[in-house]
């Protein structure tokens, strides 16, 4: 079984050469057993960065199997949403949609929404610094939709 990663200075903290020295880090197994990906958080700056965001959620909503989910249900209806609730990290967007996903089955509403994703918890990093992001999103002094986008929800 082969695991890819995300790293976040996982390097330097030894996990790659297993805190071995490292003439030893050709025989750490881990190293051996995992692919180091680096991917920068999605910032919602520029409209090409807007652009990418609305791809990212477009992409997800194709594969998220829910029997009331809709096109639009990510990139369109809640665009915003999850971008403050990861602050544009990839890992606590597909926690976010993973766990919401299960909460959406489980409870029978078979959609994300608003109501529904806010009954999840994410991960702490996200959840500290959701607030200032979020408050910026709904007071529409930032937005993560690109100009296209909002002119179709318009």
């Amino acid at each position: 079984m082969t695991l890819v990663m995300i790293g976040v200075g996982l390097a330097g903290k030894g996990l790659f050469s297993e805190g071995g020295i490292p003439s030893e880090e050709a025989l750490a197994q881990t190293g051996r057993r995992t692919t180091r990906l680096g991917m920068r958080p999605f910032t919602i700056e520029s409209e090409a960065d807007r652009r990418e965001w609305r791809q990212m959620l477009l992409a997800l909503e194709q594969r998220v199997v829910l029997a009331d989910s809709h096109p639009g249900m990510l990139a369109d209806d809640l665009s915003d949403y999850p971008f403050a609730r990861s602050t544009g990290h990839i890992g606590s967007l597909m926690t976010l949609i993973n766990r919401g996903s299960q909460r959406a089955v489980r409870s029978g509403t078979e959609c994300l929404t608003r109501d529904l994703l806010d009954r999840v918890r994410n991960d702490e990093a996200s959840e500290a610094a959701r607030g200032e992001l979020e408050t910026a999103l709904e007071r529409r002094r930032l937005t993560s939709k690109p100009r296209t986008a909002r002119k179709r929800a318009a």
